[in-house]
């Protein structure tokens, strides 16, 4: 089916990780023309702009004001507008730390790499909405928004705030600007990519991982991908605005296996 994105200016963050460079990848594929943001991982990023042609590679800390400010006057001088925007950069601490010893430190850390960055991405691309009267953006999310995770209560709060009062603010600011405007989410779950890879090797934790899921695998970024894509399309999803799609094999919060 022709998802209609041919043509179409998207800007992707985080292209430098695993569900972001999918992402880029997928949004090519479709004909997009793409713009690959990258915070640290310029080596991953520029061999990702190489291989779908020599793309636009903008460099910018996400957490920071100006670097977004930045960052959108980048993409608008490279792509001459934007269409679309997947708002798929994140951190997740590795670190399991129960709230008795979380660090006020790490706890705002991780809702500014997370809560922040997209809040700054998403008031970026709005602005350009507001100068176009169009656009679709596509927000990243976590099943720890949805599930809670136990040793990671600071990142599953800042995905929560994304993926619930944000979105369903968003979703309803947007159409002040762009009558078709239209902001989504997606909720993945395990997936494999940089982030988790060396955790993922080991069968006992996919074991574990995968025991509330019907469907007993880890998601490939490709898997995520495909749902941001669908999102981001006009003619896909033109009538679906503040929904929450969840990539993770069908996960629950109770044992199913």
């Amino acid at each position: 089916m022709d998802s209609g994105l041919g043509g179409k200016r998207v800007l992707v963050t985080g292209a430098s990780g695993g569900i972001g460079s999918a992402c880029a990848r997928a949004f090519a594929a479709e004909g997009a023309l793409v713009a690959c943001h990258y915070h640290c991982g310029s080596e991953r990023v520029h061999a990702l702009a190489s291989e779908l042609g020599h793309v636009p590679t903008l460099q910018a800390d996400l957490t920071r004001e100006e670097d977004v400010e930045r960052l959108f006057a980048e993409a608008l001088g490279a792509l001459g507008g934007l269409d679309v925007c997947a708002a798929v950069a994140g951190v997740w601490p590795a670190t399991d730390e129960p709230v008795w010893q979380l660090t006020l430190e790490r706890w705002e850390s991780t809702l500014r790499a997370n809560l922040t960055a997209t809040f700054l991405t998403a008031r970026g691309f709005l602005r350009e909405v507001e100068r176009s009267g169009r656009g679709s953006l596509v927000l990243v999310g976590s099943t720890a928004a949805l599930f809670g995770e136990a040793g990671h209560a600071d990142y599953a709060a800042a995905k929560s705030a994304i993926v619930g009062g944000l979105l369903l603010s968003l979703k309803n600011e947007i159409v002040r600007i762009a009558p078709h405007g239209r902001v989504n989410a997606v909720c993945p779950g395990w997936t494999e990519s940089p982030m988790t890879r060396g955790r993922l090797d080991d069968p006992e934790l996919v074991g574990r991982i995968t025991r509330t899921m019907p469907l007993r695998k880890i998601a490939t970024p490709e898997d995520v991908a495909a749902q941001v894509v669908v999102l981001a399309s006009d003619r896909l999803s033109g009538h679906v605005s503040g929904q929450v799609v969840t990539v993770a094999g069908g996960m629950e919060g109770r044992v199913l296996h």
